[in-house]
């Protein structure tokens, strides 16, 4: 019965959680409300959620969330040419558990992982 979920991550400043998704990875707001505190993005089918903690300190945040694509060659080149930071151990590659991934940092130290199904 389950349909969809929409991870909710910490962020400290809306404003410049909001531009780092929109203009280095491609999402858009969703909804037209806008909430104090509180932000919801999307791209493509998925959304994610976030809410306000001025007080986190990014270097004790462990916020994650993995995203599965079906064209992770494409995003990521997108990313490349939009001069988005890939985090230094989080380069496209092909892992040993059949999934080609990378991962990015954003500005409050949530990790996004990106991964495709590699097909044999």
């Amino acid at each position: 019965m389950l349909s969809q979920i929409c991870p909710k991550l910490p962020m400290r400043n809306k404003k410049i959680t909001r531009d780092f998704y929109l203009n280095k990875l491609g999402f858009k707001e969703f909804g037209s409300d806008d909430y104090e505190g509180y932000l919801m993005l999307e791209k493509d089918q998925i959304q994610i959620h976030f809410f306000e903690f001025k007080e986190l300190n990014p270097k004790e945040n462990y916020g994650q969330v993995y995203i599965r694509t079906n064209s992770i060659e494409k995003y990521y080149q997108w990313l490349l040419d939009n001069k988005t930071a890939i985090h230094p151990n989080g380069p496209l590659e092909t892992k040993p558990w059949g999934q080609k991934e990378f991962a990015i940092l954003d500005p409050d130290n949530n990790l996004l992982t990106f991964g495709e199904a590699i097909e044999e």
